[in-house]
């Protein structure tokens, strides 16, 4: 994907939208299919370096790494691991945008190597390679995950200095290359389209996240066990807070492709890397949700808003003082008055691995006309 496919998105908002989504199965250790400084938000998870299901991803590339790991030398193995890794922030920092972000899922490692038991902090690591590389760090997300074991503790129980604190988080790292983006005057209108509501910047920007309950585009599987996909809400949110509508989204590490649906979803163009060609059916499915159930997730966070409304001016006994141009309903400050939502029109795939899809404004969450969108 060119810069050229990028040109639409930097004018004023044409109606309907169009978007283009690739799909490169290859390392992103070289992401030759985009020039540098063409793309605007990376939201990625990568293989987690000391967790024993992503040894033979990382095994395979590095001789050194495998004789680290039989010789019980975890320190060297978790080094070797990262300096992978560091090859495709290295090329996140050449494709980003001046003042684009950089965000990855990343979880922390407890393991024991030889017969040493210990941590492995991916989250300090990953952090102080992009901090070399010139990115800014930001205030990072705790993710606290779910999870249903009846017995998380690890150790020998109720005897002290026997028992580890258990691991129940992984972290969301966002990086900034360099200082704020630059928005001008073609950028206006794309940017007020595509402002979010002040309920969801209280929920979005917290430092933690928790996702019980949270919505899955696709149910579970042990092919998603396997790629250990995060969830679509974590992507859907970090798009619409770190990038505009139009805008160009890539994933070095797309696995079954959450982050291509979330895109799609939200009316950004993406491009997704991954070296595994057997998660190509996993993505297409995941391509195909998002088209069937886009119309409704919009609708979620237009009745959801619209409830909010209703709560807040009961409690207040009094309306909020802005309306929405586009919806005619109240918000809470004049940077939402122009928030405009869209859905899909049509949603095409061209090729192995492009889809292009069409995007318009999306009625109000009551309105009663509806429409089929062309199918996948």
């Amino acid at each position: 994907m060119q810069s050229h496919t990028h040109a639409q998105s930097h004018t004023e908002i044409q109606k309907p939208l169009h978007t283009q989504h690739l799909i490169e199965f290859g390392s992103s250790m070289s992401m030759s299919v985009l020039d540098a400084e063409t793309v605007d938000l990376v939201v990625t998870s990568p293989p987690y370096p000391m967790i024993e299901m992503w040894d033979n991803a990382f095994r395979a590339g590095n001789e050194q790494l495998a004789e680290a790991l039989d010789a019980g030398e975890g320190q060297t193995a978790f080094e070797l691991m990262h300096q992978e890794l560091d090859k495709v922030w290295a090329e996140c920092a050449r494709v980003l945008r001046p003042g684009a972000f950089l965000c990855i899922n990343i979880g922390d490692a407890t393991r024991t190597v030889g017969k040493n038991f210990r941590l492995y902090s991916n989250h300090a690591r990953i952090t102080s390679s992009c901090v070399a590389l010139g990115f800014q760090a930001l205030p990072l997300i705790l993710w606290r995950k779910q999870t249903n074991a009846p017995n998380k503790f690890m150790g020998s129980g109720m005897l002290p200095a026997g028992a580890y604190i258990t691991l129940e988080h992984e972290y969301i790292l966002v990086f900034r290359k360099g200082g704020k983006r630059a928005f001008g005057p073609e950028d206006a209108v794309r940017r007020r389209h595509s402002a979010f509501f002040w309920e969801e910047r209280n929920q979005w920007f917290s430092d933690i996240w928790d996702f019980k309950g949270a919505r899955q585009l696709l149910t579970a599987n042990d092919a998603r066990s396997r790629s250990a996909a995060y969830p679509f809400e974590l992507a859907n949110r970090i798009i619409n807070m770190y990038s505009l509508q139009g805008d160009t989204v890539l994933d070095p590490f797309l696995g079954t492709g959450t982050t291509t649906a979330a895109a799609i979803v939200n009316a950004r163009n993406s491009v997704g890397y991954e070296l595994l060609k057997d998660l190509e059916p996993f993505i297409h499915e995941s391509v195909q949700a998002a088209h069937k159930q886009c119309r409704q997730l919009v609708r979620n966070r237009l009745r959801a808003h619209e409830q909010f409304v209703a709560e807040i001016e009961q409690r207040r006994e009094k309306p909020l003082g802005h309306t929405n141009t586009n919806y005619g309903f109240r918000v809470m400050t004049t940077q939402e008055t122009e928030l405009q939502l869209l859905e899909l029109e049509e949603l095409q795939q061209e090729a192995a691995g492009r889809y292009r899809a069409v995007h318009k404004p999306a009625p109000r969450a009551d309105d009663v006309n509806s429409f089929e969108p062309e199918s996948v």
